[in-house]
């Protein structure tokens, strides 16, 4: 069986693919989900790629919000990747970045949610990192996640550099590796009607779920159901 490789998104860590991970071990499969840094998609791109080559034998990546431009970026080329499965994520072409395709297609509501908090750079200069505010954190992450647990996410969320919203792909895996997508219905934070553009644009396979951006969380089940679809797919 493949080994499935999830990768987590911006404001949220490994831990919010935990209801995936427990159903894709009762169905046999290997899992590893992966702490994506979240300092920009070169940098995360090739901590993930560095991951993939290590792995012996087919290979199925999963990733939600922006852990969609890392796959697309890190999977181009690795001859072990079958297949990837975007999760209320962005699929970007060669030359574009989360910011320049929010702008293109709106109804985002981060970007009036969000929090900068200054930085080291690596240069010696000064960066930004970005949070959800606490209290906006459910309406526009986690609306339909137990408060009690989005209350947890929020407080526990990953920031991500300015830099990985705003970073260009220089390379496109779903040009030359099967898709799917899972399109959350309800999503605040990635409108619906642009992973659609996504999902067309890259001959990707989807399903639509009523869920909100943390459909990963809300409704495992039918994330698991999506990756098991893409593995028994792509099988050899």
């Amino acid at each position: 069986m493949p080994t499935i490789v999830l990768i987590h998104g911006a404001f949220a860590d490994s831990s919010s693919w935990s209801g995936v991970i427990a159903n894709l071990k009762r169905r046999g499969y290997p899992v590893i989900a992966v702490a994506n840094p979240l300092r920009g998609v070169q940098k995360d791109a090739a901590y993930i790629r560095a991951l993939l080559d290590s792995l012996l034998g087919p290979v199925v990546m999963a990733a939600q919000s922006y852990g969609g431009v890392v796959m697309t970026e890190a999977a181009d080329g690795a001859s072990n990747v079958k297949a990837l499965v975007y999760v209320a994520s962005v699929s970007p072409d060669v030359g574009e970045s989360v910011v320049g395709l929010l702008v293109k297609h709106p109804g985002s509501q981060l970007t009036s949610a969000i929090k900068m908090v200054p930085i080291p750079a690596d240069d010696g200069g000064t960066t930004m990192d970005q949070y959800i505010l606490q209290d906006k954190f459910p309406e526009v992450f986690a609306a339909d996640v137990d408060p009690a647990t989005a209350e947890i996410m929020a407080v526990t969320q990953r920031p991500a550099s300015a830099s990985a919203q705003e970073e260009n792909v220089t390379k496109a895996a779903w040009k030359s590796i099967p898709s799917w997508t899972l399109i959350s219905t309800q999503d605040q934070g990635i409108p619906p009607d642009l992973q659609r553009f996504l999902a067309e644009r890259a001959g990707s396979t989807t399903v639509e779920v009523a869920a909100s951006h943390a459909v990963a969380v809300s409704q495992p089940g039918a994330v698991a159901d999506l990756v098991d679809t893409a593995a028994r797919a792509t099988a050899r």
